[in-house]
């Protein structure tokens, strides 16, 4: 078996992200046609994933664990600046592994609303409804979702996601301490 790591931490002014969830389906979506899905775990280190949602969606198009490292990062900050119970969580590991169990509890959740009991069932099992996206972003990453409100192209996300990374990096120093 192989690991394949998606990674966002390498971003600069140079390097623009791709949406985890994009990179997610269209590199689950490539391994399944061909036939080597199997046989490969999907890791993602990423920013993005903050939010049990975000997480959901991550493991339901095929990501098989997931480094939230700007969640973890934010988590550590909070507690050095005395934001969290320093009796519960006096620890990096105590605080990742709060976190961990929260984000698992509210996955699990999430499956049995939808009557799924197991994380294996769930995983990849693209069993959402994309609105707003166009068939192009539909069959490139999330092939077999039902989509039937059409929206935004690739070229669309692209654009997009090149304005916001040149409106991040052109953003004078004091005007990014000043952003809340």
């Amino acid at each position: 078996h192989s690991l394949v790591i998606l990674s966002d931490r390498n971003i600069s002014a140079d390097r623009v992200p791709v949406s985890a969830l994009l990179a997610t389906g269209s590199v689950h979506q490539h391994l399944v046609k061909a036939h080597i899905r199997t046989r490969i775990g999907l890791v993602l280190e990423s920013g993005e994933a903050r939010e049990v949602h975000h997480h959901c969606l991550l493991t339901g198009y095929g990501i098989d664990a997931i480094n939230p490292y700007l969640a973890f990062e934010a988590l550590w900050d909070a507690q050095r600046k005395g934001l969290l119970d320093q009796n519960i969580y006096d620890s990096d590991e105590k605080i990742v592994e709060g976190y961990r169990k929260s984000v698992g509890k509210g996955m699990f959740k999430v499956f049995a609303k939808m009557g799924i009991s197991t994380l294996q069932s769930y995983k990849g099992g693209q069993i959402f409804e994309a609105v707003g996206l166009a068939e192009d972003v539909i069959a490139r990453c999330f092939e077999g979702t039902a989509s039937r409100i059409q929206g935004v192209s690739l070229n669309v996300l692209a654009e997009e996601g090149i304005r916001r990374h040149a409106l991040g990096y052109s953003a004078k120093e004091s005007d990014r301490k000043s952003v809340v």
